[in-house]
């Protein structure tokens, strides 16, 4: 056994009392979002029947939070992390909240079908993520020394997919008990603990450097930034490429509802199995050294992540889904947390703020802008068909990665 793996630790980051206190509010958030997700994705598609209402939802958050993300690292990087941290808690709260205030107040009458309101609420929760995204991400980092990224960044996507397990699962399992007020209210519950746990960390803010320039000189020198480091912008583009096509999760009701037929709690377990092979794969990675042929076990893990889903539209087992989702979501882990390690390991700690909020412009715009191209491919070429379109991108996208930068390919280990 080499020295690095006798010695590794895999609990290290949360020996850190402020980093678990950060650990725990953020799994509350990921848990109250995801469990939002599948009751406005139900709501939605139960009062349309449209899968392109879904790819809506997606576009009324990408929207704004493409409009504004690059302002909101900004931000992260001239104000208190954890202030900014606090109050985008709080206004995805408040959100939640005016979900919870229409579902139950209009649930008969003229808006008993309408979706509007949903659109306009998710669209605030757009502008909201904006601000909190890079805010946490930088806060994060900020907690633990450099040494410590990349088992921070395990433990942290490990918490995230376990929200993103327990949360689908109860949101459908609540949503077919006592409908979607119940569930949105819990939603906002979560969301208000979440910002009442940031008050336990003990944070002392780094100190800010003044500001030269204007707030767009300062936004630029976040994208020259991430577009001169040809590996960051490497992983980055692959991430988003694959989540723009491969992913399934915006059509997942129809598939719930029209091709596997298990209703709002099978809805909330095919949400949940993503991230199930996301927290076993998670675990599996904090007990091992860091890994070797970091790049190439990047770009195998999204040529897995497309296959899964391929394969995940010709099944018609309910079970088989079931695995391949899983089984797409530990791949997707293994890429994430070596895209995170790499981001935080090559960008100086000043630029954290504005280099994540590029790095969500890329990644987590993409998620809503898919689930938009999800519903409108299944509109235009079917359902199965546009998810296995999406998966064959997935790994043209790969291919072309591995052509185009060949020191992703060859990059060893990161950190």
């Amino acid at each position: 056994m080499s020295d690095a793996a006798a010695t590794h630790d895999p609990y290290a980051a949360l020996r850190d009392g402020n980093y678990r206190w950060f650990i725990a509010t953020m799994g509350l958030v990921t848990l109250g979002l995801q469990m939002q997700g599948v009751v406005v994705g139900w709501q939605v598609y139960d009062r349309t029947g449209d899968p392109l209402a879904l790819g809506l939802v997606g576009l009324s958050e990408a929207l704004p939070f493409l409009a504004t993300a690059l302002f909101g690292g900004h931000a992260a990087d001239r104000a208190n992390r954890l202030r900014l941290c606090m109050a985008a808690t709080l206004g995805l709260a408040l959100c939640s909240g005016l979900l919870w205030t229409f579902t139950w107040r209009c649930s008969t009458g003229p808006l008993a079908r309408a979706v509007w309101p949903i659109y306009a609420v998710i669209f605030l929760t757009g502008l909201v993520r904006a601000f909190y995204r890079p805010a946490n991400v930088a806060l994060g980092t900020d907690l633990l020394p450099k040494a410590l990224y990349a088992n921070g960044s395990t433990w942290r996507v490990s918490v995230f997919h376990t929200g993103m397990v327990v949360g689908p699962a109860l949101g459908g399992l609540v949503y077919a008990w006592r409908g979607p007020a119940l569930a949105h209210f819990l939603v906002m519950l979560l969301l208000a603990c979440g910002t009442l746990g940031l008050l336990f960390i003990r944070y002392a803010p780094r100190p800010v450097a003044p500001r030269v320039g204007s707030v767009l000189a300062s936004l630029g020198e976040g994208l020259r930034f991430v577009f001169s480091q040809r590996l960051l912008l490497g992983a980055i583009s692959l991430d988003l490429f694959a989540v723009l096509f491969g992913g399934a999760v915006a059509v997942l009701p129809v598939f719930a509802k029209e091709v596997l037929k298990v209703g709002p709690q099978g809805l909330g377990a095919l949400r949940a199995a993503p991230a199930a092979g996301s927290v076993l794969m998670g675990i599996t990675l904090a007990h091992l050294p860091p890994l070797r042929r970091a790049g190439r076990t990047l770009l195998l893990c999204v040529a897995g992540f497309g296959a899964a889903m391929i394969a995940f539209a010709l099944s018609r087992s309910f079970a088989l889904s079931l695995l391949l989702l899983a089984a797409s979501g530990a791949v997707d882990n293994v890429s994430v947390v070596l895209r995170a390690t790499l981001l935080q390991t090559l960008t100086p700690e000043h630029m954290l703020g504005r280099v994540s909020s590029v790095n969500q412009v890329f990644i987590g715009s993409s998620n809503e802008i898919g689930a938009f191209e999800s519903g409108l491919a299944a509109r235009l070429l079917g359902l199965v068909p546009s998810v296995i379109f999406g998966g064959c991108m997935t790994l043209l996208v790969v291919a072309t990665t591995a052509w185009k930068v060949p020191g992703l390919r060859r990059m060893d280990r990161i950190g």
